[in-house]
């Protein structure tokens, strides 16, 4: 008679031995390498990382992007061409830093494009900020308006401002949002012979200005330290300036597109010049007569013109 507890504890032992069986196979090297088998699972697939949690990952971006667009907006505030560009290297730095902060951070799953999309648009605004820097130093841009204005209507901006958006509306990641509006590009230009900044009249002289160029100007007369007067030619026009008094005056002009009366100064395409010489003017009375000078200047170069100029620096014009 067969035990039926001695066959179960023989099976058992059989499964056992099954499970733990190994084969030796040859390595490629000459040497023996072991495979096991389990007799059935395939092997489990890499894990995907979990990724930051939100609240985490919600502090990152706002430390990180609110800086980006606090530096964008200051631009708004410079008052000079240094300052101008300093004000655009320090957004260039936070978009730097921004990058740099983020780049190695793994978002949470459900906005791991949007994090990309943001991350690539920080990296492009960075050449667009250069960009704009050069602008700056070639005097194509000349006001913070205009740079900004510039920068609105760049496709850089347009997507860093998109992808801010985007993390926001997917989960309220609101660091990333730019707030900044810029302006829009304008046109502006005064009448030809506008008068402003008139301080020092009531003489005879006269002065007639002739703008022969391709851009509107501006001539400012100084006597001392102080502006007199400021006259504005449009271009391919003339106007005269009468009633000045005796007097040596300094002689500046500038050129460019897009008038800023409030400003008093071209926002694109900007130069200024100084002329070498001063215009005198003085009244001689005799018994009989009244004399005074009439001086006339050209702002663009003539043949045979007998008024050399010279460029000055735009943060020490006389605006």
């Amino acid at each position: 008679m067969i035990n039926p507890r001695i066959v179960v504890a023989s099976l058992a032992a059989t499964l056992a031995l099954a499970a733990c069986s190994e084969t030796t196979t040859p390595a490629s090297s000459g040497s023996s390498a072991k495979t096991s088998s389990s007799g059935g699972a395939a092997a489990s697939a890499t894990p995907t990382p979990a990724g930051l949690a939100p609240d985490a990952y919600k502090s990152a971006l706002d430390t990180a992007g609110k800086p980006v667009g606090g530096a964008l907006a200051a631009i708004g505030k410079a008052g000079t061409f240094k300052s101008l560009d300093q004000r655009l290297e320090k957004a260039q730095q936070a978009v730097d830093k921004a990058t740099q902060q983020l780049g190695g951070l793994q978002a949470p799953p459900e906005i791991g494009q949007k994090h990309a999309d943001y991350l690539d648009a920080l990296r492009r605004m960075n050449d667009e900020l250069e960009t704009l820097r050069d602008g700056i130093s070639e005097q194509s841009l000349c006001t913070s308006t205009a740079v900004l204005a510039r920068l609105g209507k760049s496709d850089e901006f347009g997507e860093l401002k998109k992808a801010g958006a985007a993390l926001a509306d997917g989960g309220g990641y609101s660091g990333g949002k730019i707030g900044l509006k810029p302006p829009k590009e304008q046109n502006r230009r005064l009448g030809n012979g506008t008068v402003f900044s008139s301080r020092i009249r009531g003489g005879r002289g006269t002065l007639t200005v002739k703008n022969g160029g391709s851009q509107d100007g501006v001539v400012t007369l100084l006597k001392g330290k102080q502006k007199a007067v400021s006259l504005y030619i449009r271009k391919k026009s003339s106007a005269r300036l009468s009633n000045i008094k005796d007097g040596s005056y300094r002689v500046y002009f500038t050129t460019g597109t897009d008038f800023d009366r409030k400003k008093r100064t071209f926002t694109r395409s900007c130069a200024f010049e100084r002329f070498d010489d001063n215009l005198k003017f003085s009244t001689v009375y005799t018994a009989t007569q009244i004399r005074w000078q009439t001086w006339t200047l050209t702002l663009n170069k003539v043949k045979g013109g007998n008024a050399p100029s010279r460029s000055v620096d735009p943060d020490t014009f006389p605006a």
